[in-house]
């Protein structure tokens, strides 16, 4: 009998070793999680509704809205509750729910009465912690819905109170509370809600999103445009593949940007997303602000999906300091492409790229091949160190899919659903009714001894705080592994998403003072709040210590503006 050679023993134990690592890497073929990549949870296996918009409130409950013109859901309106609408293409009488509200602590779902089509349409929450959701489809254009967050609260609506038709529109939050409602698919003007003067009834036309819209093929790709407050006050807009800088308040354009580098279209249909950066430094006497852009679709993608071709979707980044005297688009490579890719700012300032497809576009059944494994962006490293690939869901999410931050620190995942009604057999991606939440790395059991839990401010009401107010903030840990010099407090706004973009998202880092120990694991310090509402509109935010990287779950703090402190009419 001939012996093995060394050679052949090592590569049988090779072997040996490979079968062993692929065998417990899967289980019936589903990957097991690697240990500080995250890690997901399925909290609900149906909620009843696709969760196509979503928008936390300050009373951590999440309320999530479908289209109204799909047909029945899967989840009742409760008491016998029927929507009767003789002009509905779907069902003239519907007692099924086509918004839901979903509480964090119960993880439990109500039905909530909505009338009019939200179908593709926009939202903000306003200053005394009220959603105000404007627009969508049909009979649903041009109202505007508001919902108070109490357990008991339903839907109001309001017809008419918008001026035109606002479908793919955006919203942002105003300095003085107000909220601006820009664009929408053949409206090349914006508009205020609530209506203070005169002015305020009639449009104002935008030059910059008809400039904007695609002519190829009818693809448009400049609907929901990415907005955010910049640092100065103005608006900064982007759509399709470039930007301004935009003085709503006199309707004029104060800079043009440089078109994003490749030119490649960024906005539906061609569906990436953005985010403001953290805004940091804040009692600095100029600021920066930074925006990143990712992901979307080449040119021609929609036309090309619309033929059962699906093109590659852009693997690019684009970040550019939107203050800098000569701005310039700085370009950066994702571990692999991305279309209808959603992004949420953590409270640590990393930003989290999920959901979506690699080829294809946004609409209904223009993509394939889903992303299941989120991106973690890290601004603060060096340029080819920042991106890392994290632990893949199993539930693909596609067109109308959302994601939220909660104050937990979690992402709270819903929606998918490329269809023109509920599909849940016979198509490559059904209807998606299952909500699911991931867990940052920052959340691995592991770092339990470096997450700080914040002691005062409490939690139990929130604390109302002004512009430039400085209070003293306690943070306890758990063990003596405290390293002062790397504690930091964040505020965040919680935005309103739906189709890749978070509205009004926005994390600040607060300038904090030195660490003084309270006790024996509890320290104190002093937090100023930023001085100005061009920095933080006034509204409900959450607030995060976070040390070494890893944030404390977050309490609820209200920000309110004193009316001596600026003019309303500058602000507004």
């Amino acid at each position: 009998r001939r012996k093995m050679s060394t050679l052949q023993l090592n590569l049988l134990l090779l072997s040996f070793v490979f079968f062993h690592i692929l065998h417990l890497a899967t289980v019936n073929g589903v990957p097991i999680p690697t240990q500080g990549k995250g890690q997901w949870q399925l909290l609900q296996p149906n909620i009843g509704i696709v969760a196509m918009h979503m928008q936390l409130l300050h009373n951590d409950r999440v309320v999530i809205l479908d289209r109204t013109d799909f047909g029945f859901s899967n989840i009742s309106l409760p008491n016998g509750t029927c929507r009767h609408d003789p002009t509905e293409r779907a069902v003239k009488t519907d007692c099924t729910a086509h918004s839901v509200e979903y509480d964090i602590a119960t993880n439990t779902i109500r039905p909530l009465f909505v009338q009019t089509d939200v179908w593709c349409s926009s939202g903000s929450v306003d200053s005394f912690g009220r959603l105000v959701q404007t627009g969508g489809d049909s009979d649903g254009e041009r109202v505007v819905r508001t919902f108070h967050p109490c357990p008991t609260c339903n839907w109001n609506e309001l017809p008419n109170r918008l001026l035109v038709r606002r479908w793919y529109a955006t919203n942002h939050v105003l300095p003085g509370g107000r909220q601006i409602i820009i664009g929408g698919r053949a409206q090349f003007n914006y508009e205020f809600f609530p209506k203070k003067t005169s002015a305020d009834f009639s449009t104002h036309f935008l030059p910059f999103l008809k400039d904007t819209a695609d002519k190829f093929r009818g693809e448009e790709n400049n609907l929901y445009p990415f907005v955010f407050l910049n640092v100065d006050g103005n608006l900064f807009i982007f759509a399709n593949n470039r930007a301004i800088l935009f003085n709503y308040r006199n309707n004029t354009v104060i800079r043009t940007y440089p078109t994003i580098s490749g030119g490649d279209p960024r906005c539906y249909p061609s569906t990436g997303s953005a985010v403001l950066l953290p805004l940091k430094n804040l009692e600095a006497e100029s600021l920066e602000a930074e925006v990143l852009i990712c992901g979307g679709a080449t040119r021609a993608a929609f036309f090309r999906a619309g033929q059962g071709t699906f093109l590659t979707a852009l693997n690019t980044c684009a970040r550019m300091k939107i203050t800098d005297q000569d701005p310039e688009w700085v370009m950066e490579t994702m571990p692999g492409g991305r279309v209808m890719n959603d992004m949420i700012t953590l409270p640590n300032g990393d930003v989290l790229i999920i959901n979506g497809a690699s080829e294809g576009s946004a609409g209904f059944e223009y993509a394939v091949n889903p992303v299941f494994a989120p991106f973690l962006y890290k601004p603060n490293e060096p340029v080819g160190n920042r991106f890392e690939e994290l632990n893949p869901s199993q539930i693909a999410r596609m067109y109308h899919s959302t994601a939220i931050l909660v104050r937990d620190g979690r992402i709270l995942v819903g929606g998918s659903n490329p269809h023109g009604n509920y599909v849940f057999k016979g198509v490559m991606f059904p209807t998606e009714l299952r909500f699911e939440s991931f867990s940052p790395p920052y959340l691995d059991a592991q770092l339990s001894h470096l997450r700080p839990s914040i002691v005062s401010p409490n939690n139990q009401s929130y604390s109302n705080l002004t512009y430039n107010q400085s209070f003293k903030m306690q943070i306890s840990f758990t063990d003596g592994t405290v390293a002062p010099d790397l504690v930091s407090v964040t505020m965040y706004a919680p935005p309103f998403n739906t189709h890749s973009f978070s509205m009004n998202q926005r994390l600040l880092e607060l300038n904090n003072g030195e660490l003084r120990h309270s006790d024996n694991l509890t320290f104190e310090f002093d937090v100023r709040i930023p001085r100005s509402p061009f920095l933080a509109p006034p509204g409900f935010y959450i607030l995060y210590a976070v040390h070494q990287g890893i944030p404390s779950e977050g309490i609820w703090i209200r920000l309110i503006r004193e009316e001596n402190e600026i003019s309303t009419q500058l602000l507004n």
